[in-house]
């Protein structure tokens, strides 16, 4: 497994920690949950981190798989984008469509449609959470 060294993981509700300093991941069964997917263990603490992410999801962050790299920076470059066209005046957004055709409001909503399609799954099975 090639982990890319420096790279920031997240963890889930605000925590981080560096892809180098991650020794083992086990995912959690017992009262697993929202909040509660995935001990995270770490170089210089005993005790491990509850993740609320699960350990694949965690994983391709670390950049054990390129293609979770790539997705991630795709992502990252779509809603930049996405920001951009939110900042077009209504005068450039009536001129693009007017002159060169190009509706930002249907490109906008495109966008939006795509970015909320990829979002990283966390579960496919959550029967669990109702026993």
């Amino acid at each position: 497994m090639d982990i890319k060294r420096d790279r920031m993981v997240f963890l889930g509700y605000g925590k981080y920690w560096r892809s180098d300093g991650i020794v083992g991941l086990m995912p959690i069964e017992e009262d697993r949950g929202p909040k509660r997917r995935t001990n995270v263990f770490v170089q210089g603490r005993g005790e491990p981190i509850v993740a609320s992410r699960t350990e694949q999801s965690i994983l391709e962050d670390m950049g054990a798989t390129e293609s979770g790299f790539q997705t991630q920076a795709l992502r990252e470059a779509v809603t930049e984008l996405l920001a951009a066209f939110h900042e077009f005046s209504p005068v450039l957004r009536r001129a693009l469509l007017n002159e060169h055709h190009f509706d930002v409001e249907q490109w906008e909503q495109r966008v939006g449609d795509l970015l909320r399609t990829q979002a990283p799954k966390e579960s496919d099975d959550q029967n669990e959470l109702f026993e």
